[in-house]
């Protein structure tokens, strides 16, 4: 399947900004699951300072601000091809080891919640205990924007009851690193049906699997992923694969704005 995506991300400030850095991983690139047929990022209001592979291999930019300027527009544009794999991406790649992907995090410690979670699971082959854990993990989180805020570490987010794609992406990878497999966070783009403007991008999570290698677990949607996602970039949990992120220095108030469609 071709999909076509545009992400316009506007940051408006109420007075000049004497510095600011803007990390932007909005690049996605070829791979088993998906190739790029082309792909434009443009960035008004700001300067592109360098572009590099990030340890776990993401496209990543950064682009400074200083002065005069009030507004930053970034505008990441372009057609990917999808092939249906069913949610298995394969053989692991990049600079960073597989055993990193085992290592808790921060925002994927597994408390005495994630634990109990992991532990209810039935026996079966690994797959079928990821599959069975996409349930579970669905079952236990409502999908409730604004519940939650990037923050929000996994325990938290399974005592709440709610949160967004992130939060079943982060307890998704803290039980089944609790359960041995290595894993990791995913962010990138998914059609929606009947949908095409949306007011952010998706995420979900990957888990090592022995003779199948990385494979991808939507919990938020209760599937593997398919020809309707596009990846952007990969890390141990939100903050690794966070398409935007950044630093202001002054006092300068910061409006946000995020635009999105996928469409085929």
């Amino acid at each position: 399947m071709r999909l076509r995506v545009t992400h316009r991300t506007e940051y408006a400030y109420d007075e000049p900004v004497p510095y600011a850095l803007q990390r932007l991983r909005l690049v996605p690139q070829s791979g088993p699951t998906q190739q790029v047929v082309r792909w434009a990022l443009g960035i008004e209001g700001a300067v592109e300072e360098v572009r590099f592979l990030d340890q776990f291999g993401n496209d990543t930019r950064l682009v400074s601000i200083a002065g005069a300027g009030h507004e930053i527009v970034v505008t990441a544009e372009g057609e990917v091809d999808t092939t249906e794999t069913s949610g298995i991406f394969g053989q692991h790649r990049g600079f960073a080891p597989l055993w990193l992907f085992a290592a808790q995090t921060e925002l994927t410690r597994a408390g005495d919640g994630v634990a109990g979670l992991a532990a209810g699971l039935a026996g079966g082959s690994d797959i079928d205990r990821l599959h069975a854990l996409t349930t579970t993990v669905r079952d236990h989180i409502a999908f409730v924007p604004g519940a939650t805020d990037t923050q929000t570490t996994a325990e938290a987010a399974l005592a709440r009851g709610k949160g967004v794609c992130q939060d079943h992406a982060h307890v998704f990878i803290a039980a089944a690193r609790h359960l041995g497999f290595p894993a990791r966070y995913v962010s990138g783009y998914l059609m929606l049906d009947g949908q095409a403007m949306q007011v952010a991008s998706h995420a979900w999570a990957e888990a090592h699997v022995d003779g199948l290698g990385w494979v991808g677990f939507d919990a938020a949607n209760g599937i593997s992923p398919d020809t309707r996602y596009v990846r952007l970039a990969t890390g141990r949990d939100y903050r690794d694969a966070m398409p935007v992120s950044g630093i202001i220095l002054g006092k300068a108030a910061e409006r946000l704005a995020v635009s999105i469609t996928v469409e085929q």
